[in-house]
């Protein structure tokens, strides 16, 4: 089955579909193999071990994370761009949570491509918050705000941690007004 279409493309697909099962941390090219039906050499002429695999993932994770988020946030301003990059983000991390897991890792110095795909994100992002008249510093410091809050919410959200009663999407749904009117008043 190895000769009947393994392509780096489509490893690092299954790789994916292993990640958002049980998430990135587990990912090896031993179940990537697995979801293949094929002996764990045959994957080594398409991959170059399993940390070129687990760049891949972090690319893939920030290319599509970009493009989510362009796509919530287009044609939107301030309030109403945040809040539709935010739900975008959350919706991201719940389809995707083993990629999403990977997008956390900063690029190695050097490394083009997982800078390239860190940095469209991060553009799409300044876009949103340039819309409440942030730049320089301020826009750098809403920016870092901006993440903890999403990043920290929706891993604990991934975890299991919100088990009260409170309805989750209703805390989401405060969590972003309450960055929405800070933002709006960063001065």
């Amino acid at each position: 089955m190895a000769r009947a279409g393994l392509t780096p493309a489509r490893v690092v697909e299954a790789a994916a579909v292993v990640a958002d099962d049980v998430g990135f941390d587990r990912v090896t090219l031993a179940a990537v193999a697995d979801h293949f039906g094929v002996a764990l050499p045959s994957l080594y002429k398409h991959i170059g071990g399993i940390e070129a695999l687990r760049r891949e993932l972090r690319i893939r994770g920030l290319t599509e994370l970009a493009a989510v988020l362009a796509d919530a946030a287009v044609g939107k301003a301030a309030g109403a761009a945040l809040t539709a990059m935010a739900h975008a983000y959350r919706g991201y991390a719940q389809a995707h949570p083993g990629v999403y897991a990977a997008t956390a890792m900063a690029p190695a110095p050097g490394d083009v491509e997982h800078t390239q795909a860190a940095t469209a994100v991060q553009r799409v992002v300044f876009a949103v918050l340039e819309g409440y008249g942030l730049a320089g510093d301020a826009l750098v410091d809403a920016m870092r705000m901006l993440h903890a809050a999403l990043h920290g919410f929706v891993t604990l959200e991934d975890g299991g941690s919100f088990k009260m009663a409170r309805d989750v999407d209703a805390s989401f749904a405060r969590l972003v007004a309450a960055l929405d009117v800070a933002l709006a008043n960063w001065g």
